[in-house]
């Protein structure tokens, strides 16, 4: 199996990156495979006036720890409550910290099997973020949806984290000449105020944070980026009239200011109103009265044969109908999927992310069919297991005695950063969708 594994890894896969290609390759992209990815370059900055020909990655930056000088003074996310132990971890893969800097490492008094101190990080702190900036200038990178949790606006010490996470990707997207824009996450919030509340924060960004007159907020179609994502689920409480006038404020505000183009994070199934989408009808013209669409794809297919099926009966019929309504298309691709210490009832390593085949059979399929952006989840989810950042190579970088989805996890030895690789690939595939691809034989060392 692993020479198989090995001998696809090395195939040519010019034609899949190709618009006329009829096959779907199921092989990598040669360039990642490079030995290494050379040192930090000035580069130029990512245009900041269009969407078109990026792929935009979900940044949680929900991270947090004891002593990193942020409004919480706590563990969050990393742990399922107050002290870091191991039978509390709830994330499902383990963070490459080896580059930080000793005053971005959170210690947890875990240790690595060595014996050395497992450390992790928070997202409250400048150097780190801009860390993960610089990662994003180095593999060529266009930037990220900042991800604001309505839920916790009302809560003083988080709105302050918040904003000093914000503050945080600002000053690293304008430093590393990355983009960034917000993307309101409306899981968990009560119904009745969603949207007052989601309202008056735009408001307070563009007021009195200034967020739009960053040179680095992202701009589409001459106005400031913003997307929403949780609307029209069949697990979230909004009803259609809250989102219709959400759309309204943003799309047709009196105070041009604060008008945007919207991207409508959606379910999978928005155009038949069915599975995760809510049943009503009035959803139907909710979803066609956004700017640009992002159907929500995560655990809606789990192997090639799933991915195909998909792109060939939802994805083919979305952008059909996105074509017709003028209205831009922005897929989903994602790594893999495992929540296992966060829910222990599922399985671990659910989706399993096979070496990075399971990624790049989306992308080719994304880019073939014509897509001109892409939705990366996510660049630092590791509660879900979909993290592209850097993360441990195997269990020996991991904290001990906890089972984590780590680089080797599939039976390949791979580097840390294997996924800024193949989102580099993306990326490029995206830019240049015809551009022949090098067939120099990979090696993942």
């Amino acid at each position: 199996m692993r020479s198989r594994s090995h001998a696809l890894l090395t195939a040519a896969i010019a034609c899949a990156l190709l618009a006329a290609c009829r096959t779907i390759a199921t092989t990598l992209p040669i360039a990642a495979a490079d030995r290494a990815v050379a040192e930090i370059v000035p580069r130029a900055s990512v245009d900041a006036t269009t969407l078109d020909r990026k792929l935009m990655f979900g940044y949680q930056g929900w991270f947090a720890c004891p002593g990193d000088g942020s409004p919480l003074q706590a563990w969050e996310h990393w742990f399922r409550g107050a002290s870091a132990d191991a039978t509390q971890i709830r994330v499902d893969m383990w963070p490459d910290v080896s580059e930080l800097d000793a005053d971005e490492r959170c210690p947890t008094g875990l240790a690595l099997p060595d014996g050395h101190g497992a450390e992790l990080y928070s997202a409250y702190n400048p150097k780190t973020v801009d860390r993960h900036f610089r990662w994003m200038e180095q593999y060529e990178l266009a930037g990220v949806f900042l991800q604001r949790f309505t839920v916790d606006l009302d809560t003083p010490a988080k709105h302050r984290f918040r904003d000093g996470v914000l503050g945080n990707v600002r000053a690293a997207a304008e430093s590393r000449g990355r983009v960034f824009a917000i993307m309101y996450d409306i899981s968990g919030h009560p119904g009745a105020s969603l949207t007052r509340a989601v309202e008056r924060d735009w408001v307070y960004l563009v007021d009195t944070l200034h967020v739009t007159d960053s040179p680095r907020y992202l701009h589409h179609r001459d106005r400031p980026v913003v997307a929403i994502w949780g609307l029209g689920f069949s697990d979230r409480s909004a009803t259609p009239e809250q989102a219709a006038a959400l759309v309204d404020f943003f799309k047709n505000h009196p105070n041009p200011r604060y008008r945007v183009t919207l991207v409508g994070g959606v379910p999978a199934r928005w155009r038949t109103l069915s599975k995760d989408s809510r049943r009503d009808r009035r959803w139907a013209s909710v979803y066609r009265s956004f700017d640009v669409i992002s159907p929500w794809t995560v655990g809606r297919f789990a192997d090639e044969r799933t991915t195909d099926r998909f792109y060939a009966k939802e994805v083919a019929r979305d952008l059909d109908e996105t074509r017709r309504l003028g209205i831009a298309y922005m897929p989903v691709v994602y790594p893999g999927f495992s929540w296992h210490n966060m829910k222990p009832e599922s399985a671990f390593n659910l989706i399993p992310r096979r070496g990075g085949r399971f990624y790049w059979r989306q992308v080719e399929h994304a880019v073939a069919r014509g897509s001109t952006m892409l939705y990366g989840a996510m660049f630092d989810e590791v509660d879900e297991g979909t993290a592209m950042f850097k993360v441990a190579a195997s269990a020996r970088d991991a904290a001990a005695d906890v089972r984590f989805v780590t680089m080797d996890i599939d039976g390949e030895p791979l580097p840390s950063d294997w996924y800024l690789r193949l989102a580099r690939e993306a990326q490029r595939a995206l830019s240049v969708p015809s551009a022949p691809v090098s067939k120099r034989k990979p090696s993942s060392r």
